[in-house]
C-alpha cells in the first residue's frame, strides 16, 4: 500500500495551535464510596472555573474521562449532553446525587432483617439488592442518550458473563463498530453489576446494518477496577488518527488493526522522526490524574491462616463482607497503579501522573454499600480530608502509597494539574477541533474534511 501523505493535508494543518498534552481524568469503582472522588472532582472543576470561567466543566478539558462501576456512571454523568449541548451534571452536583439515591440503590435492613444469618440466606437466593431503583434513576437521569453523543472520549469497562472476557465501551470502538454504540443507561448498569451485590444486566443493540447484538455484562471491576490502564488504547487512538489524517489509511480500528498500525507507525518514523507531535510511548506528554475510592488496606482484617480455613461460603461473606470481592476489585487497581507509577518513574514523566488514594478506610467507611446518613457523611468527609492529605506514590519495592517528599498536599497538586491543562492541554481534543473532526465520522471510510 502506499505511504505518500497527501500534500494537501500537511499544509491545512500547518502550524499547530492546539494544546501539548493528552489529558486522562480515570476514576475507580467502589459503590458508595464514588463519594470520595466525587469530592475531588468538585474541587477539580472549582479551579478550572476560577482560570476559566464559571461555565467550565471537566468534559471541556479532558481528552478521555474513564470510570469503572460507580466511576462509570460518574463519567457518564459529567460527559452526557443537555438539551443545550452541555454536560448534564456539573461535578459539584455528583455528591449531592449519591447522598439522596445511595440510601435508595442499597436499602439497609433493620431488626431481624440485619442478622448475620438473614444475610447468609439473602447472598444465597440471589443478588443483595435487586438493583430496581439504580435502573429506575439512571433510565430518568440519562435517557436515551447514547455513547457517540458525549461531550469528550469516554472508556468505561464492563465484563461479559457469556463470552468471558472484558468490553470496553470507548467513544472511539463506537465509531467504527456501530454495535457498541449502546445506551449510556445500559452501559452504566452495566458497569455496576457488582457480583453478588447487583444482578448482572442483559441488553441487545443493533448494529448499523440492523444486526442484534447481545450482551450479557457484569462491573467493569473485574477486570480493571482502576480504568487508567486504558493509556494504551488511547495511545493507539492517537496514532490512528495522525495516519489516518496523512496518509489517507482507510482501515478500522478495532484489536485486529492493532499490528498493522505499529508497522505502519514504524514505516512513518523511518521516513520521518518528526511526524509524530507526541511520539509513540512518549509518556511525558500524557497528563493523567487517577481517583481511587478509597481502601482498608491498611486494616489487614485478613490473613493466611484465616482464609486457609475458608470455604465457598466464607469468600462470599466474612465479618460482614465480601473477601473475593475485595480482592480482585482492590489488586486490579493497584497493579494498575503499580505499572504506572514504574513506567512513569522509569521515563522521568511522574509527575505528569497524580494518583489520589486513600488505603486508611476502616469499618464500615471501607463497605461499598452501608448507604446510612451517617456513613455517607463520614465519606464526605474522607474526600475533604484527602484533599489536604500529602501527595503520595506507591513504593515499588512494598506496593503502600507513601507520602511524597516536597509534593505538598493533594490540594496544591490539583491546582498546578489545572494549571498545566490550562496552557498545555489537551491535545486530542485541540486537534480534532482545529480540523473541524466530527467524533462521529472518526474511524469510518470518509473524507474527515
Amino acid at each position: 500500500m502506499s505511504m505518500e501523505r497527501t500534500p494537501s493535508s500537511v499544509e491545512q494543518i500547518q502550524p499547530p495551535t492546539y494544546g501539548d498534552l493528552v489529558t486522562i481524568l480515570s476514576i475507580d469503582g467502589g459503590g458508595i464510596r464514588g463519594i470520595i472522588p466525587a469530592t475531588i472532582i468538585a474541587f477539580l472543576e472549582s479551579q478550572l472555573q476560577e482560570l476559566d470561567g464559571e461555565d467550565a466543566r471537566l468534559a471541556d478539558y479532558f481528552d478521555v474521562i474513564s470510570g469503572t462501576s460507580t466511576g462509570g456512571l460518574v463519567t457518564a454523568m459529567l460527559t452526557a449532553p443537555n438539551n443545550n449541548n452541555r454536560p448534564l451534571f456539573a461535578a459539584r452536583d455528583i455528591r449531592p446525587f449519591y447522598m439522596e439515591h445511595c440510601p435508595k440503590i442499597f436499602p439497609q435492613h433493620s431488626g431481624l432483617g440485619a442478622t448475620i444469618l438473614a444475610k447468609l440466606i439473602r447472598s444465597l437466593g440471589g443478588p443483595k439488592y435487586d438493583g430496581k431503583y439504580l435502573h429506575k434513576v439512571v433510565e430518568e437521569k440519562l435517557g436515551e442518550i447514547r455513547l457517540h453523543e458525549t461531550l469528550t472520549n469516554v472508556v468505561i469497562p464492563t465484563f461479559d458473563i457469556k463470552c468471558l472476557q472484558p468490553i470496553l465501551f470507548s467513544s472511539y470502538q463506537c465509531k467504527n463498530s456501530s454495535f457498541m454504540d449502546a445506551k449510556l443507561t445500559d452501559i452504566c448498569i452495566s458497569t455496576s453489576a457488582a457480583p453478588t451485590y447487583l444482578p448482572a444486566h442483559h441488553f441487545k443493540n443493533e448494529d448499523s446494518k440492523g444486526d442484534v447484538h447481545e450482551f450479557n455484562l457484569i462491573d467493569g471491576g473485574v477486570c480493571a477496577n482502576n480504568p487508567v490502564c486504558v493509556i494504551t488504547y488511547i495511545l493507539y487512538i492517537y496514532i490512528y488518527i495522525y495516519i489516518y489524517m496523512f496518509y489517507n489509511r482507510s482501515f478500522y480500528f478495532n484489536y485486529h488493526t492493532l499490528v498493522a498500525m505499529n508497522e505502519v507507525t514504524k514505516q512513518i518514523i523511518k521516513e520521518d522522526p518528526d511526524f509524530f507531535p507526541i511520539k509513540p510511548m512518549e509518556y511525558g506528554r500524557f497528563l493523567i490524574i487517577s481517583i481511587g475510592t478509597g481502601t482498608a488496606k491498611n486494616e489487614e482484617k485478613f490473613n493466611a491462616p484465616m482464609a486457609a480455613k475458608w470455604g465457598l461460603l466464607d469468600w462470599l461473606t466474612h465479618g460482614g463482607s465480601t473477601p473475593l470481592i475485595d480482592v480482585f476489585t482492590q489488586s486490579s487497581a493497584d497493579m494498575v497503579d503499580f505499572h504506572l507509577s514504574a513506567l512513569t518513574q522509569a521515563l522521568h514523566s511522574q509527575d505528569n501522573y497524580l494518583r489520589i488514594q486513600d488505603d486508611t478506610l476502616n469499618g464500615t467507611d471501607s463497605s461499598v454499600d452501608i448507604a446510612t446518613k451517617e456513613n455517607l457523611e463520614k465519606l464526605c468527609q474522607i474526600g475533604e480530608n484527602l484533599l489536604k492529605k500529602p501527595v503520595s506514590r506507591v513504593n515499588l519495592e512494598n506496593g503502600l502509597s507513601e507520602p511524597l517528599e516536597n509534593g505538598g498536599i493533594n490540594e496544591d497538586a490539583l491546582k498546578r494539574f489545572s494549571a498545566d491543562i490550562l496552557k498545555n492541554g489537551p491535545q486530542l481534543l485541540g486537534i480534532m477541533r482545529e480540523l473541524g473532526l466530527n467524533l462521529l465520522v472518526l474511524g469510518k471510510q470518509k473524507d474527515f474534511r
